[in-house]
């Protein structure tokens, strides 16, 4: 799946977002509003995980969205 498609179907798909980074509120995903620039920087605000590792992170995600 690529971005454009997450951020298409961000409302159906924040349930998802929220499974895989649960630390992320609904308001968190309400102003990412299917941003990637933004999802990225939450993560690493709520995770403290480096900005190369959330990419792969979020790419890693993205790529099973496709399988289901």
């Amino acid at each position: 799946m690529d971005w454009n498609q997450v951020e298409g179907n961000w409302k159906q798909l924040k349930g998802k977002v929220k499974e895989q980074w649960g630390e992320l509120t609904d308001d968190d995903l309400d102003v990412i509003a299917g941003k990637r620039d933004q999802l990225e920087g939450k993560i690493q605000e709520r995770y403290g995980i480096a900005k190369d590792q959330v990419r792969s992170e979020v790419d890693a995600w993205c790529e099973r969205q496709q399988r289901h």
